[in-house]
């Protein structure tokens, strides 16, 4: 029995590596995106063109492939690596480890940083084909090299935009730009350009982004434990850095979801559960002018870009928010138990709610709510008291009450 295989052959800089032309040339099928016909052309000229399949939709070649499969080997061309972003996963899923080959070849990601001799060992990379560019500005903005793979929505003009959105005037200049067009082939280009040059422009297809950010002389804050000094806030309305470790504690963050924190007040909730878990979409929703302004600040401070600030009294503006994996209740301006029953209703099964209380009518009240609503119920009191030494007089903090809430359901 023949034990035929499927070749996923990269392509860079507009050809087949040599030594692997006479492979491809044997193959019973060749699978390949229209825009390497002049590849074809050129370097397999006397191939049969009636075995020449398109590499899109890739439900079709999918199945083209299975067909042929048993009755030879097939050749699937690719552009750079084909485990990187490419075709390589899903053929591997399809088809299994055992039936693939991968030949490798440079990257467009990898042209890119070595035309403008930039190190890329420490670079993030995030593919947009496909997908909705608006969630990942998040994650673009939280490294200082991000590499980006584009398409034809998602383009550079398009990318830089939604970065002026996020972002305020004053972090403009530290961001610099460069696309890449066609790199490898004919036409290639490279551009470079601030944010507001390259959001002013058109690219052609394809093309590279590589956004780099300048932040030499910045405060190294630590990943978790903010000081109260550190986050902007309003005459000492603040969460108090141990019961903000307590109320993260109790949170237990999942690696990926959605948090809201109702009365977010300066943010500093968010803003310790947005840096700690990257991953987690953070919305902070507050009515007070004066308490967004301090959220916007601490987000643009600690770079914590994954919050999106949600301006409105709850539980009217929670409505258009995703469903939560978890929420926090630092203020409910005298309507706990509409907030509850909202949060609740719309809390994910295994999610998890954290009321805080420093008064008396709520410490009695929250357990009751959640209880109601079928959530698993624990209580803890935090008593904080402050002392530096040598002085032998501590500070005593109010004592604030968690109340948790599990949906086991």
């Amino acid at each position: 029995m023949h034990d035929f295989k499927i070749h996923i052959v990269g392509v860079a800089e507009g050809e087949v590596a040599p030594h692997l032309v006479a492979m491809v040339a044997n193959c019973r099928l060749i699978v390949a995106a229209g825009s390497m016909q002049p590849l074809l052309e050129e370097q397999l000229s006397g191939y049969p063109r009636a075995q020449i399949v398109a590499i899109t939709p890739l439900s079709a070649a999918l199945q083209t492939i299975a067909f042929h499969a048993e009755k030879g080997n097939i050749a699937v061309l690719a552009s750079g690596d084909p485990l990187f972003f490419g075709i390589g996963e899903a053929l591997t899923r399809q088809f299994g480890t055992d039936k693939i080959v991968v030949h490798p070849a440079v990257s467009s990601m990898q042209l890119l940083f070595a035309r403008l001799n930039v190190p890329w060992h420490d670079a993030r990379f995030i593919s947009l084909h496909g997908r909705k560019a608006g969630p990942q500005i998040p994650d673009i903005l939280a490294s200082p090299k991000v590499c980006l793979l584009t398409d034809r929505e998602n383009d550079p003009a398009f990318i830089a935009a939604e970065i002026l959105h996020r972002i305020s005037p004053r972090q403009r200049s530290c961001f610099s730009l460069f696309v890449g067009e066609r790199l490898g082939g004919a036409g290639e280009r490279i551009i470079a350009g601030s944010l507001e040059e390259i959001a002013d422009q058109q690219f052609a297809q394809p093309n590279t982004v590589l956004v780099l950010q300048d932040w030499s002389g910045e405060i190294a804050y630590p990943i978790f434990g903010l000081g109260e000094q550190e986050i902007e806030h309003s005459r000492g309305l603040i969460t108090k850095n141990e019961i903000r470790a307590a109320v993260i504690h109790a949170l237990r963050l999942p690696a990926h979801g959605i948090f809201w924190d109702i009365g977010a007040g300066s943010g500093s909730i968010s803003i310790e559960c947005g840096r700690l878990a990257r991953g987690v979409q953070v919305f902070a929703v507050e009515k007070n002018r004066e308490q967004l302004e301090h959220i916007a600040g601490n987000r643009e401070t600690f770079r914590a870009w994954n919050i999106e600030i949600v301006t409105g009294e709850a539980p009217a503006a929670l409505q258009e928010l995703p469903a939560p994996d978890r929420v926090f209740v630092g203020g409910s301006g005298g309507r706990l138990a509409d907030i509850v029953a909202a949060a609740c209703t719309r809390l994910k099964a295994g999610g998890r709610i954290v009321i805080s209380a420093v008064l008396d009518a709520t410490r009695d009240s929250a357990p009751e709510l959640l209880h109601a609503q079928g959530l698993a119920v624990e209580i803890t009191t935090v008593a904080v008291e402050r002392r530096s030494y040598p002085d032998p007089h501590p500070t005593r903090l109010n004592p604030i009450t968690l109340i948790t809430g599990d949906k086991n359901i």
